[in-house]
């Protein structure tokens, strides 16, 4: 049995409660739903947010925690359709306008037992709509809506009816295909709130779009439908009501109770003859007196809406992995093109590229031409007699070497972080998401200070390769006066083993370049040993490359740093709520 609060308002079940407690949680997780990315279907998925949203807080969470409340019956309909001259001809009276000028601009009317006050006052349902107190005029006329002259159509006017039976409460909605943007917007927010529709149209307009649209949503949520067939002329009853009654079988609609209006004359106050909607009063009344009936109506409704609900949010769901399948391939975009420049500047280093212009010119200088190279052709011992005097008598060539080589490995390295640049800003302008994150920015280029930093690491890498050659040297104390007198030059020669593979090279370079690298290795191995000088070359060409990496690594963060934030969870928890939901509208 459900017990009641002091306000008259039933004290939820368990299960309500649990309901409640799932639905709520998916509602605060639709505040700031991350769609942040420009895809195809992403507006739509935005506004599939928003009308989740809706859906929650104007009908879902208020029936939830009230199931005993009064049923909310929205008459809705085409423009001219007669809703008002209805609502009018239901309660007896004259309680709302029936417009001559389209749109109506007036507020929709909410009309209760004025038992069933507290029920509509607060924000219990529709919260998002202002609340005015309207009062029955004490004689023939129209309803005093109070304060409604001057107020906007973003909110409802309430009044207390006794011709209301107590249990269902009446709403007046504006029309659903109106000229008017706000009024449709309304129209459609006031009939996605209710328990009931009654949908009003005429002989001559019931087969048009707009209203049909509304109609399959109905469908969709399972809810009761009052199909009122309005101004049907003498001797056409039969053959269009059942024409309409066809459609409305084939679109799902096939228990929807339909009712006959027929083509008459107003009395002077606009009202129609009496008896005129008889059947659909009997019949309004009839389901609010049956408590059960009534709890039918709300929890069948209820269920269609939530139903419906889980079927939006997975759409969400998939939504948001759309939009993080979008990001993670313009992180791959942006991450592929730095990593594709590092491979083409570590090819660079391994293809003889270096070996020409200044840096071969001064490693030419260094080591002379031509009686450097005879001495190397004779015995290892003359060799090392003739390196040693030569490097401590001209240690500022090495020094040249070494600088023309950071020069040419730096304009390698920023010349090719450039080109990734350029090509991650064309692979992301390629891309909807991408462009819409670019704006009007120009990336294409590096960032600034990258060519102070290039420099900088490549320094970095020569005094680490001269403290390899000083560990190296350690202990060799026949080599000893040559590491103490000939550090730079031995650098030199180590850096030039490490750039000495020729393929690239063609004709006069192959020979030059290459006679020049072997200098610098036989230079080496005869100071540290073959195996020494392999090991050493191979540890340095893995630094340069780790260096490369970790310098190319901070440049595609000008990019990366444009993309949302990551929320690895919140496809996977949109999806479990969805199910959820399905379940929980699969409850008696």
């Amino acid at each position: 049995m459900t017990s009641h609060n002091e306000h008259g308002q039933a004290s939820q079940p368990p299960q309500s409660t649990s309901a409640i407690a799932l639905l709520e949680d998916i509602r605060a997780g639709l505040d700031d739903l991350p769609l942040p990315l420009a895809l195809p279907g992403a507006d739509l998925a935005r506004r599939e947010t928003s009308a989740a949203r809706a859906q929650l807080d104007d009908y879902i969470l208020p029936r939830y925690r009230s199931l005993d409340a009064p049923l909310l019956a929205v008459v809705g309909g085409s423009t001219g359709a007669g809703k008002s001259t209805l609502v009018n001809g239901l309660v007896g009276h004259p309680v709302t306008r029936a417009g001559a000028i389209r749109p109506t601009t007036r507020q929709p009317i909410l009309l209760h037992n004025p038992a069933e006050a507290t029920w509509f006052e607060g924000q219990r349902v529709l919260p998002g709509l202002g609340r005015i107190r309207g009062t029955l005029a004490a004689g023939p006329g129209r309803t005093d809506q109070t304060g409604a002259p001057g107020a906007s159509v973003d909110s409802l006017v309430l009044l207390a009816d006794p011709a209301v039976p107590a249990g269902i409460a009446l709403l007046d909605a504006p029309d659903v295909d109106s000229i008017s943007d706000q009024n449709r917007m309304l129209a459609g927010q006031l009939l996605a709130a209710a328990d009931l529709w009654v949908f009003v149209t005429t002989a001559s307009r019931y087969a048009d779009a707009v209203p049909w649209k509304l109609l399959l949503d109905a469908a969709t949520r399972d809810i009761t439908v009052a199909v009122v067939l309005d101004r049907v002329p003498e001797g056409a009853e039969a053959e269009v009501s059942q024409d309409l009654r066809g459609l409305l079988d084939r679109e799902g609609l096939s228990g929807s109770r339909l009712f006959i209006i027929p083509e008459t004359v107003l009395d002077p106050g606009g009202m129609l003859p009496a008896g005129t909607v008889d059947e659909l009063r009997e019949w309004l009344s009839s389901l609010a007196a049956d408590a059960a009936g009534r709890a039918d109506v709300a929890r069948r409704t209820l269920n269609g809406t939530v139903r419906a609900l889980a079927q939006r949010i997975e759409g969400i769901a998939e939504a948001v992995r759309e939009q993080e399948r979008a990001a993670a391939r313009l992180e791959a975009d942006a991450v592929a093109a730095y990593g594709d420049a590092a491979t083409r500047i570590l090819e660079a280093t391994r293809d003889g590229a270096l070996l020409r212009g200044e840096v071969l010119a001064r490693w030419q200088d260094f080591v002379g031409t031509g009686e450097f190279f005879r001495t190397l052709e004779q015995n290892v011992g003359r060799f090392r007699d003739r390196v040693g005097a030569f490097f401590r008598g001209e240690p500022a060539p090495a020094v040249r070497v070494e600088a023309a080589i950071e020069t040419g490995l730096q304009a390698v390295i920023v010349d090719e972080a450039a080109n990734a640049a350029e090509d991650t800003d064309q692979r992301w302008r390629s891309d909807p998401a991408g462009r819409q994150l670019l704006g009007g920015d120009d990336l294409s280029g590096t960032s600034p200070g990258f060519p102070e930093r290039a420099a900088a690491e490549i320094r970095a890498w020569q005094e680490a390769l001269m403290e390899l050659i000083r560990t190296e040297g350690q202990g060799k104390r026949t080599q000893a006066r040559w590491l103490s007198f000939g550090i730079n030059g031995l650098g030199a020669a180590l850096m030039i083993v490490v750039f000495s593979m020729t393929a690239g090279l063609t004709g006069l370079e192959i020979g030059v370049a290459g006679g020049t690298a072997v200098v610098g290795q036989r230079l080496l191995e005869a100071v540290f040993g073959e195996d020494a000088v392999r090991r050493m070359a191979d540890k340095a060409r893995e630094d340069l490359a780790v260096r490369c990496r970790q310098l190319l690594a901070d440049e595609p963060q000008k990019f990366l740093q444009r993309l949302p934030k990551e929320n690895p969870d919140l496809a996977q928890r949109l999806a479990a709520q969805a199910a959820n939901l399905s379940r929980l509208a699969e409850r008696p």
